[in-house]
């Protein structure tokens, strides 16, 4: 009788020393650290327990109803900055995460001090359109946008709106300006 209970508190204690602790600072396509897709605003306290969080509370009339969430670590480095899928909703799920701090990564490594050829490496690029002042890298296996400021690009390519801009026109050495999560 006693090998049986014996037996199992040992896979009872094996089970709880196996638990995978989630890293606060992985990238995936659903979440980032604990932030996931389906994390409400109200929320957030909850996720972000060991930082600070700062809700833009102001008027809404020249911002287009945008209330931004910004997440500082307890040093004062901001980590994130969170947008609501509905403005002065505590009940809306975060849609686009704007990643500050570097410790941030994807299971292959990018990081906001990454290049162009390490998203290229890595990732299959969806698509990328060609903005007034930057280019933007779409990867969809990611749910992830990159901009990268034009002034990385050839001078040839950075002033016309209207050419196509493509993979093997952008420099490998092109640094990324901002990186994005999008859970539309």
């Amino acid at each position: 009788m006693q090998k049986p209970i014996i037996s199992l508190i040992f896979i009872a204690l094996l089970f709880i020393g196996c638990k995978k602790e989630q890293d606060p600072f992985q990238i995936s396509k659903q979440n980032i650290g604990s932030l996931t897709d389906s994390t409400q605003v109200k929320d957030l306290e909850t996720v972000f327990i060991n930082d600070s969080i700062v809700k833009y509370k102001g008027d809404t009339q020249f911002t287009g109803d945008i209330n931004n969430i910004e997440v500082y670590d307890k040093l004062g480095k901001k980590l994130l900055v969170l947008s609501p899928s509905k403005p002065l909703d505590s009940t809306a799920t975060i849609s686009n995460v704007l990643i500050m701090d570097s410790r941030f990564k994807t299971d292959k490594n990018i990081t906001t001090l990454s290049t162009f050829k390490d998203i290229q490496a890595n990732y299959k690029i969806s698509r990328i359109d060609n903005l007034i002042s930057s280019i933007v890298i779409t990867v969809n296996d990611l749910n992830a946008t990159f901009t990268i400021d034009k002034k990385e690009l050839p001078a040839s390519l950075r002033f016309d709106m209207k050419i196509r801009i493509e993979e093997t026109q952008t420099p490998e050495n092109a640094k990324i300006k901002y990186f994005f999560i999008n859970w539309n």
